[in-house]
């Protein structure tokens, strides 16, 4: 996508994928634009582990369930429309586990030298965020998922991942299994205030189909 606004509005996540192998020069610029997010006090303690091998993706999937199994799918169901639980029951128990997704990345935050978990955190999770932006703008799926990182010590003896070093999302990436179709969001003037909480924004009407147009999604987001 050559327009960036257009790449913000677009993205969104993808829970069924093609076997189709993602290219190691795409995954190269994915991971590059990755590491080009802010970060607090430009640490850059992002670290990123590239999923391929079958028996690694696999023991990855076995941590995900064991989490799902235990925890999330009671909660998501309680919180889902019956169709989106379905789908997202599907992406993390169905088949091979994440949709089919060929490729894992597994985005973690180095804090062995003491950083907080939340510092961590607040410079990872703008790094997922380009990760997911540049793989759509090459025709790439993805979605962050944070069910297997509930686990860290079991995901991280599976990567072999050093004390001290904590995963904070799973990306599965791939070409998209079917289109994608439109994110679903509220609208701004629903979420954004004034000089203080409660007074509207007054953001423009988006009826003719600008960025906050849509339903609203789900009271609760998914898990996975």
């Amino acid at each position: 996508m050559s327009d960036p606004l257009a790449l913000l509005l677009g993205q969104r996540a993808c829970r069924a994928y093609t076997p189709e192998p993602v290219d190691d020069g795409d995954l190269a610029t994915i991971l590059r634009a990755a590491t080009h997010a802010p970060s607090a006090e430009n640490r850059q303690p992002w670290r990123f582990v590239v999923v391929r091998s079958p028996a690694v993706r696999a023991a990855v999937v076995e941590v995900t369930r064991g989490v799902w199994d235990a925890v999330g799918r009671e909660h998501a169901r309680a919180g889902l429309a019956p169709g989106f639980f379905a789908a997202v029951d599907s992406f993390v128990a169905g088949g091979d586990g994440y949709g089919g997704a060929p490729v894992l990345v597994v985005a973690a935050g180095d804090g062995r030298d003491g950083t907080p978990t939340a510092v961590l955190a607040s410079s990872v999770y703008p790094a997922v965020q380009n990760l997911l932006l540049a793989a759509t703008a090459l025709g790439y799926g993805s979605a962050m998922t944070t069910l297997a990182v509930q686990d860290p010590a079991g995901l991280g003896a599976v990567l072999g991942l050093p004390a001290g070093v904590r995963p904070f999302a799973v990306v599965p990436l791939g070409r998209p299994a079917a289109p994608l179709g439109p994110p679903r969001r509220r609208p701004v003037a629903e979420v954004a205030y004034l000089d203080g909480w409660g007074a509207p924004f007054g953001a423009p009407s988006t009826a003719a189909g600008g960025a906050g147009a849509g339903p609203p999604p789900p009271a609760r987001p998914p898990v996975a």
